[in-house]
């Protein structure tokens, strides 16, 4: 950063130019000295740099009984505007993320300030010459910790392995189906209890070897090595035989016919097996390799030597915003009276994201409190009901949920519970004043819903703590918070992401839930992979309707989830979890067109 910027930044803040432009104040050395927290002399030359840059004009006082004067000539906002503008257009986000830090930057101007970064970023692009790179820039507001995909967390990281790496099927949630990858066929006995996978020929990872069956033999053993949270979906898997370089096959203890969505799933995105994982190097057979890994941002290469075909961008960048900074996305579930979500392929400059899930809130059952009487969960259940929630905040909350999945939901007769209804639980219960906290995290709709019920409570005579907390320190609120907010997004392969939910002990749901309840829902779900279609999706239903009749989840909305996209992208198709697919997209060039003929 300038320091002309932060010297003008701090100078402006002592005299609150604000509302003051063009107008001679009086100043004088030894003021500003204490201002800019430096020498007089100092102040001189820090004042003739200002006066180069048009910012101010200085007019010293000569002799006795005349005083100087100061006169800011632009605003605080059009200069760190302009600025940042011009170190967006040439490259250095990093810098003008920076500028909208700074400590003098007040939250008005930052709100403004982040409106200009994500018009100029998003889903915008650079074309550096006529046959140069192609490279597109997206902000997020969450930092990439690792791409390891045997301990993926978030649906964002999960989006990014994708990219990055392949797995040997892929499902296809618009026709409930399966299509290769890494594996061109495969082939399966009568009782589902082996499978043999036939893997595509010549396909490279990233560091330049050719994929073989071991990698993907290693890459299964590899979960069970690191203790993956998702080593429940694998666990009948009893013997794996390499039968050549290009065929493996996965001997099974029982019938499993979920097996190839396991397989699909991101935890299964095939390594490399002799390579020592590198979070900062990752190598995969993905459509973008790894070239810069940092806290600040996620540089991506298209990799010329894919399997598949080539992505049309050349470069993403994808740079980290400070925690509690607004995020760039917004979202959009599937259309009211849609069966069940799928991709969506656009042909203009919009899309929307078929994500499936909700926000809602969980019961700490790890701590001592009033949340275990069961009667008090269903006084914060309709505390918490989705129609008041709607009706009094609305925004992109779009539908009531009583499910993750949004068909499940309009199942539901809705009716929205009054306060005598909410007055009844509450003496039902051991309630007596006691004050509950209810942890949220920085974002905007969670405070929102947070601020919401804490004001709906106290008019049931119920008082509630608020308490922020960040996604990956949950370990810290076991002993504080009595239920915390939370919100789930599905994969496309919707019955993957609801027994992942399930099993999955790395999420939300067990690290709040005690032994015997999570005892529970493994024994519900245990015969799950041997269950046809139809069966399993009853299986789910049964065993979410533990969770939401015993009150351990209360369910608040489906979100609105649409993206503001520049006019200069092309190729919009949803990926994971409803984020663009960048292997798929393009750029339409802004040179203009010639107008001789060949």
């Amino acid at each position: 950063m300038d320091n002309h910027i932060v010297h003008y930044l701090r100078i402006s803040a002592g005299f609150n130019s604000l509302s003051r432009l063009q107008e001679p104040l009086p100043a004088s050395i030894e003021v500003l000295a204490e201002v800019l927290c430096c020498t007089p002399r100092n102040v001189k030359f820090i004042l003739r740099r200002l006066e180069e840059k048009a910012l101010i004009q200085w007019q010293p006082g000569r002799g006795r009984g005349h005083f100087s004067a100061i006169t800011f000539l632009r605003s605080v906002e059009d200069v760190l505007e302009e600025l940042l503008l011009e170190l967006v257009n040439n490259g250095k986000i990093k810098q003008g993320i920076e500028l909208i830090g700074l400590p003098e930057v007040n939250s008005p101007l930052k709100e403004r300030l982040l409106a200009v970064l994500n018009k100029q970023m998003g889903y915008h692009s650079e074309a550096e010459s006529r046959t140069g790179l192609d490279v597109l820039r997206i902000i997020s507001n969450r930092q990439v910790e690792k791409l390891d995909s045997a301990s993926v967390y978030t649906a964002f990281e999960a989006f990014l392995l994708g990219q990055i790496y392949s797995t040997l099927l892929t499902y296809e949630a618009s026709g409930g189906s399966f299509t290769p990858a890494l594996a061109h066929m495969w082939e399966t006995n009568g009782d589902y209890t082996s499978y043999i996978f036939y893997l595509r020929k010549g396909v490279r990872f990233h560091h330049g070897r050719v994929m073989t069956s071991r990698d993907v033999k290693d890459t299964l053993l590899r979960l069970k090595v690191r203790n993956s949270p998702a080593i429940w979906h694998f666990r009948d898997v009893a013997g794996i035989e390499l039968l050549g370089d290009h065929r493996i096959r996965f001997d099974l203890a029982r019938p499993n016919r979920f097996f190839l969505h396991a397989l699909s799933s991101v935890y299964m995105s095939v390594l490399p097996f002799d390579q020592e994982f590198n979070a900062a190097r990752p190598s995969g057979t993905g459509p973008y390799r790894v070239i810069k890994l940092s806290d600040d941002v996620l540089e991506l290469a298209a990799f010329d030597d894919y399997y598949g075909i080539r992505p049309l961008l050349d470069r993403v960048e994808i740079w980290s915003l400070p925690d509690k900074w607004a995020s760039v996305r917004q979202y959009q579930l599937a259309e009211a009276g849609e069966g069940r979500p799928s991709p969506a392929l656009c042909t203009n400059n919009s899309i929307d994201y078929p994500a499936t899930g909700c926000r809602y809130i969980l019961t700490n059952f790890r701590k001592k409190g009033l949340q275990h009487d069961p009667h008090f969960r269903q006084a914060m259940r309709l505390l918490y009901h989705p129609v008041a929630l709607i009706k009094e905040l609305g925004g992109n909350r779009l539908t009531p949920a009583a499910s993750f999945l949004p068909w499940l939901s309009r199942r539901t007769d809705w009716t929205e519970p009054g306060m005598a209804e909410i007055r009844e639980q509450l003496q039902l219960s051991s309630y007596n004043g006691e004050v509950i906290t209810i942890a949220y995290t920085a974002k905007k709709e969670e405070r929102e819903e947070a601020e919401w019920l804490q004001h709906r409570a106290a008019a049931a005579g119920v008082r509630i703590s608020l308490l922020v907390y960040k996604d990956f320190q949950l370990d810290e609120l076991l002993g504080k918070a009595d239920f915390v907010f939370a919100e789930e997004v599905l994969e496309d392969d919707w019955q993957w992401g609801m027994i992942n939910y399930f099993v999955n002990r790395s999420n939300h749901l067990h690290r709040l839930l005690l032994e015997h309840q999570l005892t529970e829902i493994r024994q519900a779900v245990d015969c799950f992979a041997g269950l046809d279609e139809d069966s399993r999706s009853a299986l789910l239903e049964q065993t979410e309707s533990i969770l939401r009749d015993q009150a351990w989840v209360l369910y608040g909305c489906h979100l609105n989830k649409r993206a503001q996209l520049n006019q200069s992208l092309f190729g919009l198709h949803t990926g994971s979890f409803g984020f663009l697919d960048i292997s798929k997209l393009w750029i339409k060039s802004s040179f203009p067109e010639s107008s001789g003929r060949p």
